[in-house]
């Protein structure tokens, strides 16, 4: 059992995290329109805190996560007016074959160890036209997390990044900080990442 797993059935008690996720999806539609013909993959979509916020908007959102607990979770929480259709893989292992008018992501890219691959797979999975919004940490010390299993980069620096995301093939990058996440000893940045598929 992985340790989200573990953390799954209290996901979503804790106030940073659910007011977090309705910044990230505020910041994402006011950058990005989004349509009810939509059909949008979210990346690390865990118990859905971003992802139901975005299918309010659309005509459905798609939820991928390799944790089966965070996934039973998000099922729990469907309606009929409200689903995110979930898939349990790992997408640079097993790529998803649809194509997506978009694809967003909250606070899992860190988890991810080869950027390269993992933008290049997403660029395949998008339509033309098509845009991804990721938000993360931007660089930080490591003391983000108080244990750092599983976590790949303290957070990122915007270079770096952008230029990842260049080379796999995206245009109109953007990077700002759209939040900043308090804790007792340190203040940490929320970036949202922007880029088309032309």
């Amino acid at each position: 059992m992985s340790t989200f797993d573990k953390r799954a059935h209290e996901w979503d008690k804790k106030d940073v995290r659910v007011d977090g996720a309705k910044i990230i999806a505020d910041a994402i539609t006011r950058k990005f329109t989004l349509t009810p013909e939509m059909e949008v993959i979210d990346f690390g979509v865990g118990t859905g805190l971003l992802g139901f916020e975005i299918a309010k908007k659309v005509k459905q959102v798609y939820g991928v996560d390799t944790s089966e607990g965070m996934l039973s979770k998000l099922q729990e929480k469907n309606t009929q007016e409200c689903t995110i259709i979930p898939y349990h893989q790992d997408i640079l292992k097993e790529p998803l074959n649809q194509k997506f008018d978009a694809l967003i992501s909250s606070m899992t890219l860190h988890h991810i160890q080869d950027l390269e691959a993992f933008f290049k797979t997403i660029h395949n999975n998008l339509k033309d036209g098509g845009f991804i919004a990721i938000a993360d940490l931007e660089k930080e010390d490591g003391t983000f997390h108080s244990d750092n299993t599983g976590v790949h980069h303290f957070g990122f620096d915007k270079q770096e990044l952008c230029d990842i995301v260049a080379r796999s093939g995206f245009n109109n990058i953007t990077f700002e900080t759209i939040n900043v996440i308090q804790k007792p000893h340190k203040d940490f940045n929320i970036f949202l990442l922007g880029a088309t598929k032309e």
